[in-house]
């Protein structure tokens, strides 16, 4: 099997790829940045939104284990770098580590992955509230895009890590896991 092109790309190189991938323009950054104020105002609602569904389902309410007001604080923190307007090395870092905290306490991707319809929903609506909606909600939907992506591949990055650490190549790791069963 031949080395991909993706790959190779990994640390800082992701968000120079995805941008690439998405074409978010300055203009959309720039919209985005201007509804901070707005978003501050429908924080609290959405992660009480987020975490008042968590609690409720047995099998992800056993990962909050009393650090529910740490979590809470997180998401907030989290969700109001969406409109930043700034979407740099430092953005994909927090994105990574959080990731990468999910993937360490054994988190399967799928939680995360299934509550994004809370982000979505309230950040579609504060994109909604811009002088530019149109503008707004086609870059809101290309930065979700962009932080789902960042997510996976935090999960892909730590699981492959892992693989490739007990097989001594990365190589071999991703062969591994691109065979068809029974292959």
């Amino acid at each position: 099997m031949e080395e991909r092109k993706s790959w190779l790309i990994k640390d800082d190189a992701i968000l120079k790829d995805l941008f690439d991938l998405t074409k978010m323009s300055d203009e959309e950054k720039k919209v985005l940045g201007e509804l901070k104020n707005v978003a501050e105002t429908m924080t609290t609602d959405m992660v009480d939104a987020f975490y008042g569904r968590l609690t409720k389902h047995d099998a992800t309410s056993e990962f909050i284990n009393g650090k529910l007001e740490k979590m809470r604080e997180t998401l907030r923190e989290w969700f109001l770098d969406l409109f930043q307007g700034v979407y740099d090395k430092d953005y994909v870092s927090k994105r990574l580590q959080i990731g990468r905290v999910h993937v360490k306490i054994g988190l399967p991707v799928r939680y995360p992955l299934a509550m994004m319809d809370i982000i979505i929903d309230y950040g579609q609506r504060i994109a909604g509230k811009s002088d530019k909606p149109e503008i707004a909600l086609q870059a809101y939907r290309k930065l979700a895009a962009l932080d789902i992506a960042i997510f996976n591949q935090a999960y892909e990055s730590t699981q492959l890590k892992h693989l490739a650490k007990m097989l001594g190549n990365e190589m071999l790791a991703r062969r591994i896991l691109t065979q068809e069963d029974g292959e």
